[in-house]
């Protein structure tokens, strides 16, 4: 495949692209560029932090899980791009020495260029901006009052000048084992005629694929440029999110409906993983640890996928099989998911060891009518308890038609077991696990009966 992009200010036009190159080896293997750094290599550390910014606006990104097709027509930033071409200091690398947000110097580079790009976007959540970003030396203290002292310093102009760039007008042009449709049809097209092919949207998981599995990848057909499948469109009754969408998108438009669900996106992965994966893409991989798909299954999401010219329907539980397993046909891709509005009685809950883009112990989500004290309707599900991410149907029916009080939820002790046979691996017993699950739902029971549960704002 050729591409073009920007590359810290500079015109790049790349011929016969290996699909599989991930923009971390091509900096500091192929253009010198090493001030990029290589730490986990799966997405988690941040050091390997880029700046990324299209038509949509500029994004944090992990270069090491990036693939070179994703970034044609785009405008990339490096660590040696934030100072100015006369060699001024951006204003977050001035606050860092200033601050003394350096000491052995590995990860800074990517604290530079993730702050750099909050300072861009006017972001101040600072916390969570670098949540992605890990330094074991200096400690956060010096580094959050850097971030703080650069908040007011306006942007250079050498920086807010990637927005010019237009470089998706530009072709890229596939090749035998490289394909980046622009359009649901032609995606649909590719699909059924190299239906052994892999998807890749934002590449969060099949990048480790790669980088830490070492699969060779005959065939990869990027959706990234697909903007059909990027909308989001409300109806009278849902939202019907296509699946290209990513999940920093769906948390913004998850915040004001259900705070509890956009909470558990914030957690689950950082700001540089959640602007590049999409929900399309965590739900076809099928993850039974996944957080998303339990958060959907209890709002009652409707899955819409594709096969050519052919389309079907399905609720999104049913989608999971068994482990490594879902009904998705040769040939046939996620197009779009469906979440009802009716999410105000929606609540998720994600426990890990780690609060951070941890993986998830248990992760809980729960949707319960309540009506004059009586329990009318329950949707539970769980990731993390079983091989797919499933409902706990037994617990529900023994909810069903009971006064909602402590006693009910004593009483559904058998049924738990009915739902769940979990495993003891390293991140929890099978005991815990179930006895946390049964805690989640308590919790729920209390914050409906109005009392403070969340421990992050507890106060003496």
């Amino acid at each position: 495949m050729n591409i073009a992009f920007l590359l810290n200010g500079e015109s790049v036009e790349l011929a016969e692209v290996s699909p599989t190159e991930t923009l971390l080896d091509w900096l500091r293997e192929r253009r010198g560029l090493t001030g990029t750094k290589e730490g986990c290599n799966e997405g988690d550390c941040g050091a390997c932090t880029v700046m990324v910014t299209d038509e949509h606006g500029a994004r944090a990104l992990n270069a090491c899980i990036l693939f070179l097709p994703q970034l044609h027509g785009k405008a990339v930033r490096t660590v040696e791009g934030l100072s100015g071409p006369d060699g001024t200091l951006h204003p977050v690398q001035q606050a860092l020495v200033d601050c003394h947000g350096s000491q052995c110097g590995f990860c800074t580079p990517g604290f530079a260029v993730s702050m750099a790009t909050a300072h861009l976007n006017g972001d101040t959540g600072h916390k969570d901006a670098l949540a992605g970003n890990l330094c074991r030396c200096t400690g956060y203290a010096p580094i959050l009052r850097a971030a703080r002292v650069a908040e007011d310093q306006p942007v250079p102009d050498w920086i807010s000048g990637d927005q010019a760039f237009r470089g998706a007008e530009m072709a890229a042009s596939p090749s035998p084992t490289c394909h980046a449709p622009t359009t649901a049809d032609d995606l649909a097209r590719l699909y059924a005629e190299h239906p052994q092919a892999t998807l890749a949207a934002g590449a969060t998981d099949v990048g480790l694929w790669v980088t830490k599995q070492l699969r060779d990848l005959d065939t990869v057909i990027f959706l990234n440029r697909c903007a059909d499948l990027q909308g989001i469109e409300e109806t009278d009754s849902g939202y019907r999110i296509g699946a290209g969408v990513t999940m920093d998108r769906v948390r913004a438009l998850m915040k004001p409906l259900c705070p509890g669900y956009a909470e558990m996106i914030r957690r689950y992965g950082s700001t540089q993983v959640r602007n590049a994966a999409t929900i399309g893409g965590n739900i076809a991989n099928g993850s039974p640890i996944g957080d998303n798909p339990p958060a959907l299954i209890a709002a009652n999401a409707t899955l819409h996928l594709r096969q050519g010219d052919t389309r079907r329907d399905l609720p999104l539980e049913d989608f999971f099989i068994d482990y490594g397993k879902q009904d998705r046909a040769p040939g046939e891709f996620v197009e779009a998911v469906t979440i009802p509005k009716a999410l105000s009685s929606l609540r998720v809950y994600k426990l890990s060891k780690r609060f951070d883009q941890d993986i998830s112990a248990v992760c809980g989500a729960f949707n319960l009518t309540v009506t004059d004290g009586i329990v009318t309707s329950a949707r539970i599900a769980f990731g993390g308890m079983a091989g797919i991410p499933k409902r706990a149907t037994h617990v529900e029916t023994a909810l069903i038609g009971q006064p909602w009080t402590e006693d009910t939820l004593d009483a559904t002790g058998p049924a738990w077991a009915q739902d769940f046979a979990p495993m003891s691996d390293m991140r929890a017993s099978a005991d815990y696990r179930l006895t946390a699950a049964r805690n989640m739902l308590r919790r729920y029971r209390a914050e409906d009966m109005g009392q403070a549960t969340n421990v992050l704002e507890v106060r003496p």
